[in-house]
């Protein structure tokens, strides 16, 4: 007898279906630029240009603020005048403009204040111009009309730094520049060029920068090392403010 279970007919098992292989999937570079990304990207790159621009232009800003504060906030000393150097020609505050000046009102007369004030101005020069050159023009200004001749002065200043330029003038233009720089003298007008007296004026260096406009004023007290740290001082920040290296 035949078993059943030979008699029936195996029904095959059917394989499973063969999967198709994954799709491949984009890379992390692919999911990270994606048009959204890039211009999130691009929108980045603009808003730090403009903020860093903003920046620069605040900076700048400041930068002149600073400077017209400095500038408001000085005195009104010095201005314009009309007077005349050793070799009779005329000199104004024009002349002045382009370089840094020292300026000191004083006569020829004097018998010892202004000599010494002279003589610190030259050591002044001396080092300043040995570190950044020839940027000074200093000036001596007579308040005494009187007695000091043009020819005069310019025997006198010899003496001293031979970048001097001696100015003088009538009364009238002595008083006026006086008045600019705020300096008092007692010449009277009516003064005799043979007379013998003393002058009593005010004892200031002038600094003046190379737009003419005023800085600072050193009193006698003030030793020449101090004059020298401030006139580099200025020197560097007027360098900074007009893009040049003095």
């Amino acid at each position: 007898m035949v078993s059943p279970e030979k008699t029936q007919e195996q029904t095959p098992v059917p394989l499973p279906a063969q999967q198709a292989p994954p799709a491949p999937t984009p890379s992390a570079y692919t999911q990270v630029f994606t048009p959204k990304s890039a211009a999130l990207f691009v929108a980045a790159g603009l808003g730090l240009f403009f903020y860093f621009r903003y920046e620069k232009a605040k900076l700048l800003e400041r930068r002149e603020e600073e400077r017209a504060s400095k500038q408001y906030g000085r005195p009104q000393i010095g201005g314009p005048f009309n007077l005349t150097t050793p070799d009779g020609q005329p000199f104004t505050d024009q002349n002045l403009l382009g370089k840094w000046s020292l300026v000191y009102f004083g006569f020829t007369n004097c018998p010892d204040i202004c000599p010494e004030e002279l003589d610190k101005v030259t050591a002044i020069l001396d080092v300043i111009e040995e570190e950044h050159g020839k940027i000074f023009q200093p000036v001596f200004i007579s308040v005494d009309p009187a007695r000091d001749s043009p020819s005069r002065i310019g025997k006198y200043l010899q003496d001293f730094h031979p970048s001097f330029i001696g100015l003088v003038g009538a009364w009238d233009a002595t008083k006026a520049v006086c008045k600019a720089y705020r300096v008092y003298f007692s010449t009277p007008p009516n003064a005799d060029p043979q007379g013998d007296y003393l002058v009593d004026h005010s004892i200031f260096v002038y600094l003046m920068d190379p737009a003419g406009k005023f800085v600072e004023a050193f009193g006698q007290a003030v030793p020449k090392e101090d004059i020298i740290e401030k006139v580099r001082e200025v020197v560097g920040e007027w360098g900074a403010d007009h893009g040049k290296t003095v």
